[in-house]
């Protein structure tokens, strides 16, 4: 479940550049890549930056994850992916303020790179002291999730820029790439971030696959890997920025995507915010994820602390990339017409019952594994990789009916700015739920210290009154030769809970849904509102 944001991120933005570039396109003239096949490059390639640090970021879960950190502790560390959620904020002034001799685009993405790679090497220096390794040291957790905040700040600034810049760096009859540079450039990046970093990471996959001697650790270190990054970020932003020159926006193309100006921009989304069925969408959006939100956020956890290797949990993203780029394709037939939000409706109960089963799974793993954590049965994987294939498929058919709905109802006049805020209200109804049940988890799960060897006998006796919630009770329980027994787990709570919630929300939700699809696509164009209104 762990690559939901990703996925879900790249393909919204596939469809917002495939928008802007049908709208630019007119006169269908014919896709002719001469000329361009440099800039492509140049695109691909900073796409592929920006998916590092989003690759980075999601391998410090489970790094924290095997260094002892709580729940809560992973709750805070969450807000470090809501910059790229939230960037709606900033991105009018990214839009509106620039030096016009660096150019409009160049303005922010040199510096936001500089940035990146300065943020990169100071952190490869302090990361592993920062992450707790050595002696006794426990994660500090709030300086991480500060850097790792700041990153994706980064991030998504450049990512605002560099959107920006492909519209102008490529021919009109060639901008629909861009899309295409998006995502296979920053699913590259992230694989490399991610998939890559955790598997050569780990000197369990690196003695049993490259390896000829056994050695006490992988072929990379996160230090490292940033410092390589760090350097990369610093080199090529320096090549970019003194040998690729930013065309000066044409007259066409600021007409087709004009600058509204700052106080324009943030009034026109006030003034879409107002509007009373925008209002019910934005309740709709940002409530239903609650519905998976222990999934979502807390099985790959769960997994890791049952001793399921992290890099192997990496891994399985690799065969369900082909899957993810192919579900859009199936999918479009199914969610293009008039009532697109009725593949949404019928996703959800699917995607509740594979909550289940995936607790389920959660359940079993100490029984499968047995101890046997340097040899667990190749069935486990093959259940793990069919759960999650039949997750992304019905989280694709959200996902994509969503999208559908948001390039049908949004008013042309303003297209990015209104589709960009519905994805932003899309993109908070995933956040906050993710981070409060992270949050939530230790209060509502027991334990007590019992004797090492017996803390899966729910029979044995304490040892002492120790609740092992602390790192320092959990550190007191060790020094007394015992171990910390989990005797009700919040995950189950919170799955329960979420269960119920979402049968419960079903049956609210699929009416409102159904009565958002029945308006007249003109009820959500903000200048027909204002004038019925006048």
């Amino acid at each position: 479940m762990t690559l939901r944001k990703r996925t879900e991120s790249l393909e919204r933005k596939k469809l917002l550049t495939n928008q802007n570039s049908a709208d630019i396109h007119d006169n269908h003239e014919p896709s002719d890549l001469r000329g361009d096949y440099g800039n492509i490059a140049i695109l691909f390639f900073l796409y592929v930056l920006q998916g590092i640090p989003l690759g980075i970021g999601q391998a410090i879960p489970m790094l924290l994850q095997n260094r002892g950190a709580t729940y809560k502790e992973q709750a805070e560390f969450s807000f470090a992916y809501w910059p790229f959620s939230i960037k709606l904020l900033w991105a009018p002034l990214v839009d509106s303020i620039y030096f016009k001799a660096i150019g409009r685009r160049k303005s922010w993405m040199i510096p936001t790179q500089y940035l990146i790679g300065i943020f990169m090497l100071i952190l490869s220096q302090h990361v592993s002291t920062w992450l707790g390794d050595g002696h006794a040291n426990m994660p500090r957790v709030a300086v991480i999730t500060l850097i790792f905040f700041s990153l994706n700040f980064l991030a998504a600034t450049q990512d605002i820029a560099v959107d920006g810049w492909a519209l102008s760096m490529l021919k009109r009859r060639n901008v629909s790439h861009a899309s295409t540079c998006n995502s296979v450039g920053q699913t590259f990046g992230y694989f490399l971030g991610y998939v890559v970093f955790m598997a050569f990471e780990s000197k369990e996959f690196c003695n049993k696959y490259i390896y000829s001697e056994e050695r006490d650790e992988g072929l990379v270190t996160l230090s490292g890997f940033l410092y390589f990054w760090g350097i990369t970020f610093l080199v090529t932003t320096t090549l970019v920025g003194f040998f690729k020159k930013e065309n000066q926006e044409t007259k066409e193309q600021l007409e087709e995507h004009p600058d509204l100006g700052i106080q324009e921009t943030y009034h026109m989304l006030w003034k879409i915010i107002k509007m009373k069925p925008v209002m019910l969408l934005a309740g709709i959006l940002l409530t239903v994820k609650v519905s998976f939100s222990a999934c979502d956020a807390v099985t790959s956890l769960k997994l890791i602390d049952h001793g399921v290797p992290k890099e192997k949990l990496a891994l399985l993203a690799v065969p369900l990339v082909p899957l993810q780029l192919l579900l859009p394709l199936v999918m479009s037939k199914h969610i293009t017409g008039k009532y697109p939000m009725n593949f949404y409706i019928k996703a959800i109960p699917y995607r509740l019952m594979l909550t289940l089963v995936t607790a389920a799974i959660v359940w079993a793993t100490p029984l499968i594994i047995g101890g046997r954590f340097d040899d667990i049965p190749i069935y486990f994987y093959v259940l793990l990789l069919v759960t999650y294939s039949f997750y992304q498929v019905f989280l694709y058919a959200m996902f994509c009916s969503a999208m559908s709905f948001f390039a049908k109802i949004s008013d042309p006049k303003i297209g990015g700015t209104y589709m960009t805020l519905l994805n932003t209200l899309h993109n908070l109804g995933g956040n906050w739920p993710n981070t409060m049940v992270l949050w939530a988890i230790d209060l509502i799960t027991w334990k007590s210290c019992v004797a090492d060897g017996s803390e899966r006998d729910f029979s044995a006796p304490k040892l002492s009154n120790n609740t092992c919630i602390t790192h320092a009770e959990q550190e007191d329980c060790l020094g007394i030769n015992g171990k910390c027994r989990i005797d009700i787990d919040g995950y189950y709570i919170e799955i329960i809970f979420c269960l119920i919630y979402g049968i419960i929300w079903y049956k609210w939700g699929r009416s409102k849904i159904n009565q958002l699809q029945r308006l007249p696509v003109k009820a959500w164009h903000v200048f027909h509102s204002k004038s019925k209104s006048s």
